[in-house]
């Protein structure tokens, strides 16, 4: 199979195109970030990537802490307004219609619109080039409610997250399957062993 060769860049796809809250209840902003994602389970450790001149970068700098959301298809209209405009001349939550609530471990607020929330503490700060990497640990999670079954396990499809892939956005889709179902010796439509489903 044929393959073009590329100038080398940032197409490492799809991203979470996270909106990333900073500063406190008192004086905050959000921004979108797409260079973020894990960096160790154990402490579990995440990451932003943000450009100094960015309104957000002197409060995320000052306050070293925030929240990293990941939200739904039905908000990437104001995930892209939010990467657009700067906190320096628009309130971007209220100009969004979104709520700050107080978050459960650091001063930056949760967006109580979107479906998950991850609490940020900053460990170390990288300047990279064209941007710092602010190291951090996530030190809680929240849910809404509404992603929870009656057993109390996470459903993520109810979320209906949202997916970012070289300028544009997307739904993440149907299940292809589960971790380590490539493993699984039954065929479909029988268990392990090949005994069939009664």
């Amino acid at each position: 199979m044929a393959r073009k060769v590329m100038r080398a860049g940032t197409l490492l796809a799809p991203v979470p195109p996270a909106l990333v809250t900073v500063g406190t209840m008192e004086k905050h902003n959000v921004l979108t970030v797409a260079w973020t994602g894990i960096v160790c389970s154990d402490p579990a450790l995440t990451y932003v990537s943000v450009r100094p001149s960015r309104y957000s970068h002197a409060l995320l700098a000052e306050g070293g802490e925030f929240v990293i959301h990941l939200p739904s298809e039905s908000q990437a209209r104001q995930v892209d307004f939010c990467g657009i405009y700067t906190g320096a001349k628009v309130d971007k939550l209220k100009k969004c219609r979104l709520t700050a609530i107080p978050s459960e471990e650091v001063a930056a607020p949760t967006i109580a619109e979107c479906p998950i929330a991850l609490e940020c503490r900053v460990r170390e700060v990288r300047p990279l080039g064209t941007h710092d990497m602010f190291l951090a640990e996530i030190v809680a999670v929240t849910a809404d409610e509404a992603l929870f079954d009656e057993k109390g396990k996470l459903h993520m499809e109810r979320a209906h997250l949202v997916a970012y892939a070289h300028g544009e956005y997307y739904g993440l889709g149907r299940v292809l399957g589960k971790f380590g179902f490539s493993t699984d010796k039954g065929k479909k439509g029988t268990r392990k062993g090949g005994k069939k489903k009664a």
